[in-house]
């Protein structure tokens, strides 16, 4: 009997736990209903790309024509440089752009002033609510070759103008410091909870043990935050073939294009510019299929240093 009271007490202990719960379930719901019907609803459109699409039949009862989208779309020569375009300038921000708001981070950290350490997260946390339509409209008023700052400043010392926008290499690199000033804050203040967690005794142990402080940082800083590194690290993966549409649309232009024509502008232009809605939702399930391949490779690589994600 005592097997059945303690069975029944756990019962009414649940259910007492549940109705304290329901008002954080009932918080969830609209969370639950975006990601059905913006999320996994959509998901069911991907036979498209099995189809010969047409408005007419609808997605069901549209003609199966098999992987014939895919043999199109991988026979034309333009479709391996839109890939190459999206995986290369994917790595590059991936390279260049991730350990940026570690770094920012770590120097916030040591920071003493906390009046100086709420401006700097202010002011760099501040563009990543700006529109990429804004971040271009800057990006212009610098660069532009007719009327851009640094144009102007190199004029004053009788030097020619630049088509900083019009040459690949410069593009570029103007494409990366735009993502990296826009985004970096997002991710500091991601790093600098993180940092939260650190026991401040440690630093304190370090430095009577005669720890330099960037042996600090390298032995108690970053081990603190290696989980939380890893998993945007593991999530930034995902994102490997995926740039971001509003940013190369709004900074590019034809003199580029055989740098910055990626996968989202190609799906934008061709499947609603040109109507071909099969051969660019085909390149979408591609795109997919190969950021969970290297998500999962990134997890699986995580999980051998007992820091995977699942």
């Amino acid at each position: 009997m005592p097997g059945m009271h303690t069975q029944k007490a756990s019962v009414l202990k649940r259910r007492r736990r549940l109705k304290q719960n329901i008002p954080l379930f009932l918080m969830l719901l609209p969370v639950l209903a975006f990601y059905i019907l913006f999320k996994y609803w959509p998901m069911g459109g991907m036979i498209i790309a099995f189809k010969d699409y047409n408005f007419a039949d609808g997605i069901l009862h549209s003609p199966w024509v098999g992987l014939k989208n895919f043999k199109t779309l991988f026979s034309s020569p333009n479709t391996l440089q839109i890939i190459w375009n999206t995986f290369w300038l994917s790595l590059l921000n991936l390279l260049v752009g991730f350990p940026v708001p570690i770094v920012l981070a770590i120097m916030l950290n040591e920071v003493r002033r906390a009046w100086y350490k709420r401006w700097v997260q202010t002011i760099v946390y501040l563009p990543y609510f700006f529109s990429w339509v804004i971040v271009a409209g800057i990006v212009l008023e610098l660069f532009a070759t007719d009327y851009g700052t640094v144009n102007k400043v190199l004029k004053l010392f009788s030097i020619e103008p630049i088509t900083f926008l019009y040459e690949s290499h410069s593009w570029i690199a103007i494409f990366l410091a735009a993502g990296i000033w826009k985004e970096m804050g997002f991710s500091t203040i991601i790093y600098l909870a993180a940092l939260t967690t650190i026991d401040p005794a440690l630093y304190e142990s370090a430095g009577m043990d005669g720890a330099t402080k960037w042996r600090q940082i390298w032995h108690i800083t970053l081990p603190g935050i290696r989980h939380t590194i890893i998993l945007l690290l593991i999530l930034a993966m995902g994102r490997v073939m995926e740039v971001g549409f509003d940013q190369v649309y709004n900074l590019q232009n034809s003199a580029v294009a055989d740098v910055s024509e990626v996968i989202s502008t190609y799906i934008y232009k061709i499947g609603l510019g040109s109507s071909q809605f099969s051969l660019t939702t085909a390149m979408g399930l591609f795109e997919s299929v190969i950021s969970c391949t290297l998500v999962l490779i990134a997890n699986r690589i995580a999980r051998k240093f007992d820091q995977a994600l699942f």
